[in-house]
């Protein structure tokens, strides 16, 4: 389901917005979906490396922690 909604923009932003569109044979709807649906892909990202970072942080790496997997690393040279 879709919905209209009014939005608030600077002519500068919007000027840009029309080339873009115009240059992507595309209405200003899509591309506003489309850029929104990336900020927002963007955002949960970030989301999931604060939670990485944070795990960590509570967390820490042990020395040799990974040394197990040392010989099972390949580096392109065999």
């Amino acid at each position: 389901m879709m919905k209209t909604i009014q939005m608030t923009i600077d002519d500068d932003l919007l000027e840009k917005v029309d080339r873009a569109t115009e240059q992507l044979q595309i209405n200003r709807s899509a591309f506003i979906r489309a850029a929104l649906q990336r900020a927002l892909h963007h955002h949960q990202i970030e989301q999931l490396e604060q939670q990485h970072a944070a795990g960590y942080a509570r967390v820490p790496i042990t020395s040799g922690e990974f040394n197990l997997w040392e010989a099972e690393q390949q580096w392109g040279r065999e």
